[in-house]
């Protein structure tokens, strides 16, 4: 899910406290004569059920009073109601034209809808007068350059949030780095070539090149990627860990083992090396030296299924069997945890 407006003044971390409603000392206004700064008080403390009464009262005057709509869409926003949240928003732009963070807020709930197409000259009408004011919104709106395949003015977005020239070697890799979030990969291919033809120095631009060839189930280039990176970037713990991976899926299982061991002793805590340890001992044929790491790693990440199942293989292999059986049965338990339960009789 994707960062989105972060607005100063409007202190939401307690938003989902529903039992402060009822205790604490009363804001101004709390009991009768609502106003808008009683109801932003109240949903900067939580008691959003006790602010949108006053925002209703408040909405029932003529005329209303400047802030409520857009403090109702903030509202509804953080309860994920984004229908509600995009009147609110849209009737606050109507009354205030000038009322660019309103704007700005509907074209975000418009896109976290999937309305991409009616966010984005939302958010482009907005960015023009808050430039520099909140980096979040040129991700947002750069989010939605790219799935309107417009992505030179994506990466101009994404340049913009990061303070990047355009056309730099940074804004490329930048941009090659969250195109391949959004799993478009020759897009990602494409910024990270042309980072390196501005600066074939910059580190991660092999890198991203890698995993990009990784996801095409490319090997063998992702592992040519992972070495050219390993020159200028050596204490990269993350590229021995993807290198180590491209080498296991290669077969390459005594180059995979170096690698993610050098991964191990760059980043100790991070379960994937122990992981990828794990299953090329069991490529290998060395279940005991398998079970050594995937009891690391399932110790330090008990919730992965992953683990679990190859565990369960390293536990088979070495005959214990009751042992492999309760892996694979919590393999079972994990993979359907959020299953929804069956109604009672």
């Amino acid at each position: 899910m994707i960062r989105v407006i972060a607005v100063a003044w409007f202190l939401f971390a307690a938003i989902g406290a529903q039992a402060q409603e009822s205790g604490g000392p009363q804001p101004a206004g709390a009991s009768g004569g609502a106003t808008y700064e009683s109801a932003k008080e109240l949903a900067g403390r939580g008691r959003v059920n006790q602010a949108m009464a006053q925002l209703d009262e408040l909405a029932a005057q003529n005329p209303e009073p400047a802030g409520v709509e857009r403090l109702r869409g903030m509202i509804l926003y953080q309860r994920a109601q984004f229908p509600e949240a995009v009147a609110a928003f849209a009737k606050a732009a109507e009354q205030d034209p000038n009322d660019h963070e309103s704007l700005e807020m509907q074209g975000v709930s418009l896109f976290r809808m999937g309305r991409t197409r009616e966010a984005l000259p939302l958010l482009e009408k907005a960015r023009t007068g808050v430039e520099g004011a909140n980096v979040d919104p040129n991700y947002v709106l750069a989010l939605c350059y790219a799935d309107m395949q417009r992505y030179d003015d994506a990466r101009r977005a994404f340049a913009s949030q990061y303070g990047f020239e355009p056309e730099s070697a940074e804004a490329h890799l930048l941009t090659g780095r969250l195109f391949l979030r959004r799993e478009l990969r020759d897009q990602a291919g494409a910024e990270a070539e042309k980072a390196l033809a501005a600066n074939p120095a910059l580190p991660l631009a092999h890198e991203l090149l890698g995993e990009v060839a990784l996801a095409r189930g490319d090997a063998a280039g992702a592992i040519k990627e992972f070495e050219a990176e390993k020159k200028i970037n050596p204490l990269n713990p993350d590229l021995y860990d993807r290198l180590g991976d491209a080498y296991l899926r290669s077969g390459q299982y005594a180059e995979a083992q170096q690698s993610l061991n050098r991964a191990v002793l760059l980043e100790p805590t991070s379960t994937g090396p122990y992981i990828l340890l794990g299953e090329t001992f069991l490529k290998m044929k060395q279940p005991i030296q398998a079970l050594q790491y995937l009891d690391r790693a399932v110790k330090m990440d008990p919730a992965n299924y992953i683990t679990h199942n190859l565990l369960g293989q390293a536990y088979k292999a070495t005959g214990q069997l009751a042992e492999a059986n309760r892996e694979f049965k919590m393999v079972v338990d994990l993979q359907h945890r959020n299953d929804p339960k069956p109604a009672e009789k």
